[in-house]
Parts: structure tokens; sequence; C-alpha cells
């Protein structure tokens, strides 16, 4: 999208105004230069062409008349021209006269009213419906649109679903909210809880605190809210869950999740300090601190995908806890916006910090601790960094380390991959097996909510 179409502007603005009173000072001057030339120009014709006439043209009276006529002419001429030139003068840039109320503008909407409506439409014929002999009637999204096998809703796809459609607004009667939110209810585990459909009967808290954040959002009540939360929280420990507590990845989500369904729970600060104290140093970008894909050691090598993870994690924190008490989480959430900033590339839209990840979080089976279960993971970074630098804590380092031209390119490159990842408003990845290519949900509602957040964060209105 052009600058014009999101309205960018710089992170200051000079506020200057045009002086008043220049377009009427201008025209007057303009006036007076051509009242005096139209005089002028007048009598110069008059004079040439009286010396010039023969006097077989009719005597002096005749030599007069003609030579005062063309004279007038040529005044009266000039004096249009000089009008002209006034009226433009007095109209302005703005192409209306000086004193009179400006024409309105009406700019051509951009883009991304149309992606929106093209991806709504496309994620509203997709939407499946399903009756369940034990669970009811099921109404939301698999895995991925376009799958080859009948489409089932999912607990991933529908909590993604979900947050797509409270971004829109719903703008029509095709969808209904609560027909999601049912479905997320009748999708839990016998046993509390949600999982992924790799994952089996066995609910894990990266899922359920997704789908939870996404009924909170929804306005789901908080006390059955509390109850999911309490189990999902509980299960959530070193000795329970070791691989999820390791994972940059499993904690970012959890504390998110946990950030909007039960922002007074005790253990959101437990993991905001978990997820502080696994930051490491890295000495390619001054020794600024950033994340790897684990927590715990054997850390990994620093990545802008877990990174910009971590900052949103912890500006969301900062906003729902008292950050002022803890400068340490402080600390490490700007230095990881200014390893974010720190990115060397020839060009800021091949900044090697955008390229796609995948990672696979590993966890011993329990009905067979020998065996693993594996959970592949797809990362959509240009999504995730663009997130990371929208986010006021970040737009706060620029503005104090004076780095703000470092900020506006990485947002603009950000901001520009993950506009050519779409097709319609539907994102993809890769191929599978067959060929086709996948469509994740997950990947559409997180290129929809970054360029529906970028374009309300750089909107300006007109000066």
């Amino acid at each position: 999208m052009s600058q014009q179409q999101l309205g960018r502007g710089p992170l200051r603005s000079d506020g200057a105004a045009p002086e008043p009173g220049g377009p009427s000072e201008a025209a007057r001057f303009v006036g007076w230069l051509g009242s005096l030339g139209c005089a002028a120009a007048g009598y110069a014709v008059f004079q040439f062409l009286f010396g010039v006439l023969p006097d077989s043209l009719g005597g002096d009276a005749a030599r007069y008349l003609v030579a005062g006529v063309s004279g007038i002419g040529t005044a009266a001429a000039a004096w249009l021209a000089a009008a002209l030139v006034r009226a433009r003068a007095a109209a302005g840039p703005g192409g209306s006269p000086a004193g009179g109320p400006a024409a309105p503008r009406r700019p051509e909407p951009g883009p991304l009213p149309e992606v929106f409506a093209a991806a709504y439409g496309t994620l509203a014929e997709k939407a499946c419906v399903v009756e369940d002999p034990a669970r009811g009637r099921l109404t939301g999204w698999s895995h991925s649109l376009g799958e080859t096998s009948p489409p089932r809703p999912t607990s991933v796809g529908t909590a993604y679903g979900l947050h797509i459609m409270l971004d829109f607004g719903v703008p029509d009667g095709r969808l209904h909210t609560g027909d999601l939110v049912d479905t997320l209810w009748r999708l839990r585990l016998p046993g509390g809880g949600w999982s992924a459909r790799s994952q089996g009967a066995e609910a894990r808290p990266e899922v359920t605190a997704l789908v939870l954040g996404a009924l909170a959002r929804a306005g789901a009540s908080g006390e059955r809210l509390a109850e999911e939360v309490d189990r999902c929280a509980a299960g959530f420990t070193h000795e329970l869950d070791r691989a999820g507590r390791e994972s940059t990845h499993v904690v970012t989500t959890v504390l998110r999740g946990l950030l909007r369904a039960a922002p007074g729970s005790g253990v959101l600060p437990q993991l905001r300090e978990a997820l502080s104290d696994g930051a490491i140093s890295d000495p390619r970008r001054d020794h600024l601190r950033c994340w790897s894909y684990r927590l715990d050691p054997p850390y990994g090598m620093p990545s802008a995908l877990h990174t910009a993870q971590a900052v949103v994690a912890l500006d969301r924190a900062a906003r729902v806890l008292d950050e002022r008490e803890n400068a340490a989480v402080r600390s490490a959430r700007e230095d990881g916006v200014r390893w974010l900033l720190a990115c060397t590339s020839a060009s800021h839209h091949r900044c090697p910090d955008l390229r796609n990840l995948r990672e696979e979080v590993r966890r011993p089976r329990t009905d067979d601790p020998s065996r693993h279960e594996v959970l592949n993971v797809r990362h959509f970074t240009a999504s995730w960094v663009l997130r990371a630098l929208m986010t006021p804590g970040a737009r706060e380092v620029a503005a104090q380390d004076g780095l703000e031209e470092a900020w506006r390119e990485r947002l603009d490159g950000a901001a520009a991959a993950v506009w050519a990842g779409q097709t319609d408003g539907i994102w993809s990845w890769g191929l599978t097996d067959s060929g086709e290519l996948r469509h994740p949900m997950w990947m559409t509602y997180q290129g929809l909510s970054a360029l529906r957040a970028h374009a309300v964060w750089m909107y300006q209105p007109e000066q």
C-alpha cells in the first residue's frame, strides 16, 4: 500500500500552519502589477500604430481611431490576463478562491477494504457446519482452508476464525459469533481444555490459552473461563510440562491468551518473569538482549521471530501488570526492541529477520514416555515483527534513542512483506504433498490483523 493510502507520517508532527492572508496578499500584488501593465501596454500599441499607419488611410482622424481601438483592445486583453493570474494566485494550491470554503477532497479508497471484503467472503464461503452425534452442531473452520479431506471445525481453526470475525465486526448475517463460541465450548476435551488436531485427546496450554483468549474477546462468562484458566495454569509447570515451559513460543502464547482471559491470574507474573529471564545477549548486535526458541540452556541462536513474540507478550503484560515494579523486565523488553531495530541489510525490505520459520515442540507422551508427541509450528515472521514494532513500548524506545528512521524502515519493510504474502486477503504457506498450497487459518488471521493494526496505527487526518 502506498503511503498516501495509509496516511503515513513521521513520528513527530511539525504542526506548521500556513500563514494567514498569504494568498490574498500575493493576489493584490499581482493585481497591482497587472493594472499598471495594462495601461502601459495599451499606450505603447497606440503610439506604435499611430506612427506607422500611412497618411493615405484617411487622415489623422482615421489613424487616431485605428490606433486608439487597438490600444484599448490590448489594454483589455492584458487586464483579463492579469485577472486570471490573480484568481489563480488567490485560489492557492487547494484550487478554491481565498476567503471561500475549500471544496472537500474525496480520496479514492485504498486496496485494504477490498482485501478485507474478499477475505470475509472467502471465510463465509469456507465455513463448515457439521452435525456431530456427540457434540452437536459445530460451525467453524478446519486448520487450513481448502483441505482435500472433508472439512471439520477444529479448535485452532475456529479460534482464529473467531478472532478474525471480531476484528471485522461481522458486517452481515452470513456468520454468527455466537455459533463460533458455542462450537469452541463443544470442542472442549472431556477432561477440560483444548488441543490441536495433531495432539490427540490431551489438553495443551498453548491451544487452551488461544481458545480462552478468543472466548474472552467474544464476551464469554468470566466464571466459566476461570475454571479453564485454573486448569490450564495448574498443568503448565516445569514438572508437568517441561518442554512447554522451555519453549518461547509456548510461553508467549499462554501469556497472551491468559492476559485476555484472566488478567488477574497469579500465574501471569510468573510467566512474565520466566520470559524475561530467558533473554540472551547477542554479541553481533552490541550485546543487546533478545530471544531464541528456548528459554533455558541450551538457548540456541538469536531469533527475530521469538524476539518479536517476546516483545509483544511483555508489552501487553506491561499494560496489565505494573511493570514499574520490575525494572529488569522493562529493560529486557526495551533491549528486544533495540535488537529488532539493529537488523543490518542492504535493503530493509530484504531484512533477513523477516524469514518465515518452522519449529517442533516435542513432548513425551503421558501414556508412553519413551515416545514423543511432535507439534509442528510454522511462524509468519513478518507479521510478528510488524506487531512488535507497533507496540507502544517500541515507539517509545525509538523516540528516546533517536531511532525513528530505523523504526520507520523496519516497520515499512515488515508491512510490505506481510502485504506481499496475500491473495485476495488469504495467505498461503508452501505446498502440500499433493502440490496444493496450504491456506492456514492462523496465517490469514495474523496477516489481516497486522495490516489492520498497521492501517489504524499510521492513519493521520488530512491537515
